[in-house]
């Protein structure tokens, strides 16, 4: 007994396999869009991180001496040495 595939089945066949790869490189393809967005959103991210760091390490920085540790206190806290009257002044 001898099995002959016939057009048909090589149509319906071959339409199996375009279909399947179609979608599998479509998804692919959808995927990939969406982790180069999340890299690009990462990358931001980081960016913005390392210019936090950097502005809070020339801080600290800065905090080590005592002059400007007593003005930022007085400016960001609004602290006062005993007996002293502040006078709050704010720009609109």
């Amino acid at each position: 007994m001898v099995i002959r595939f016939g057009k048909r089945f090589w149509i319906i066949t071959t339409s199996i396999i375009i279909v399947f790869t179609v979608f599998v490189v479509g998804r692919n393809l959808l995927h990939t869009v969406k982790i180069r967005h999340e890299i690009g959103q990462l990358e931001r991210e980081k960016e913005h991180y390392e210019q936090r760091i950097e502005q809070d390490s020339l801080l600290l920085e800065r905090l080590r001496y005592d002059d400007y540790l007593e003005e930022f206190a007085r400016e960001r806290y609004r602290m006062q040495r005993r007996g002293e009257q502040v006078y709050i002044i704010e720009e609109e």
